[in-house]
């Protein structure tokens, strides 16, 4: 139980910390609100809106409005920086309705899975324990800060570029990983939602080209917006690149593709059916399927 608290408040101290370096590092270059760099009053408004949100939530002991606070914590941040961010330009207005599009396509996405579905497996442990509870919202916000870190760049910089070819890879490949993810989600929704697949996997549609498809989109969304912000990156901002191989680190190696790979081979590691489309479907990047 000690180990379990010290844990806990480390990991309390780090999200803070790491959050913290990032919003001075992207301080550097950013328009003002007052004193205050539009940056870093973003950063705090990611933590400030998931500590908020955990106060009834670990009363009702719910991990319900985990997910909504994620997207709707994207969605705040970036109209606050918009709405505090002087001569806006076309990179940035179209990186803040990208993010927009995504957390509101991403959050009624979770939501509504968890409505379905009751409950989410991986809090019946840690919403049972007020200080790990409150330090995976502590993370969420730390999670939504380094994911936006290259959008915020873009709209608080007081530098602004006119759109160039730089930029319109960037949109690409955002384009190409929401759809990606988009089309992924909605394959596997109506997977499950067919009685005779009840307890299987999926291994037709993005799925037999990836096991992870929707993180491969994930990836390559985040991929993109960290490219259109190059261009306007100095200083310290370059810091703001960490968005996505944070990503990266995050789907690939932390909660993503280990806890759902771990579940899959622990419910059909002895099917062969299991076994043969784990040897032949790629983890994460997409490949055609072998014949």
């Amino acid at each position: 139980m000690a180990d379990q608290k010290r844990n806990s408040l480390l990991g309390i101290a780090a999200s803070v910390a790491i959050g913290a370096g990032v919003i001075l590092a992207g301080s550097d270059g950013s328009a003002q609100v007052g004193s205050i760099a539009v940056f870093a009053v973003c950063g705090f408004l990611a933590y400030i809106i998931n500590w908020a949100v955990y106060v009834p939530s670990n009363l009702a002991k719910t991990e319900h409005y985990f997910d909504l606070t994620g997207s709707a914590t994207y969605v705040t941040v970036v109209a606050a920086a918009m709405l505090l961010s002087d001569d806006l330009d076309a990179r940035a207005v179209i990186v803040g309705a990208m993010v927009v599009v995504w957390a509101l396509r991403l959050g009624s996405f979770l939501f509504r899975r968890i409505r379905r579905d009751g409950r989410d497996g991986r809090f019946d442990q840690i919403k049972a324990d007020s200080l790990r509870f409150f330090m995976t919202w502590s993370l969420q916000g730390l999670w939504v800060l380094l994911t936006l870190a290259c959008a915020l760049a873009i709209i608080t910089g007081v530098d602004r570029e006119s759109i160039g070819w730089v930029a319109i890879v960037g949109i690409a490949l955002w384009v190409a990983g929401f759809t990606t993810e988009v089309v992924a989600d909605r394959q596997k929704s109506a997977f499950k939602r067919d009685p005779a697949n009840d307890g299987r996997f999926i291994t037709s549609g993005l799925w037999a080209w990836s096991r992870h498809p929707n993180y491969f989109g994930e990836i390559l969304l985040w991929t993109g917006i960290a490219i259109m912000a190059m261009p306007v990156l100095s200083g310290w901002r370059w810091v703001t690149l960490i968005s996505p191989v944070f990503v990266v680190v995050l789907l690939t190696r932390v909660s993503g593709i280990p806890m759902l790979e771990a579940r899959a081979e622990k419910r059909w590691g002895d099917e062969d059916e299991f076994r043969s489309y784990t040897q032949t479907t790629p983890v994460l990047i997409p490949r055609p399927p072998r014949t």
